[in-house]
Formats: structure tokens, sequence, C-alpha cells
């Protein structure tokens, strides 16, 4: 079975080290916002990146789980470390 697939929105840029944990997330840097895509294996791993977010005092916009196919990476996109 695959992991969930989800994209989440945050206000403004997001800093680089807020993924360090999340190898398969990746982010793009929209006009306004930050946009994380990418799988995370279960509820408890989306749970970690949304307390990890609010450590760093993210606001976190939107979380979107994705049926179907997923997107393709935008051009500008910057993948998390």
């Amino acid at each position: 079975m695959t992991s969930p697939y989800y994209e989440i929105r945050v206000s403004g840029v997001l800093p680089p080290e807020a993924l360090l944990d999340f190898d398969r997330l990746t982010a793009s840097v929209e006009p306004v916002e930050t946009v994380v895509h990418g799988q995370l294996r279960d509820q408890a791993a989306l749970h970690g990146l949304l307390a990890r977010l609010q450590t760093f005092g993210v606001e976190v916009l939107e979380v979107r789980r994705l049926h179907g196919q997923q997107p393709g990476p935008p051009a500008d996109e910057q993948p998390g470390e």
C-alpha cells in the first residue's frame, strides 16, 4: 500500500530546516505562501510535521490529502533536506 500524498499550504516562506526530518517532501514558494508536497507514511507522520511547523511559528493555511494521481513537482521546487 502506498503512503498518502499531502499538500500543505503555509503562510510566507518556510524555513528550510522545517523539513529536515521529512525527506519525502518538497516545497515550492508561491507569491505569498509555500506549498509542501509529498507522501507521509501515516497520520502520526502528518501530526509530527504539523507539530514541527508549529515550533517554527509557521501558520498552516490548508492541509489536503490528495487522492488518485499525484501532482507533478513545480519548476521552482525546493527539495526537503
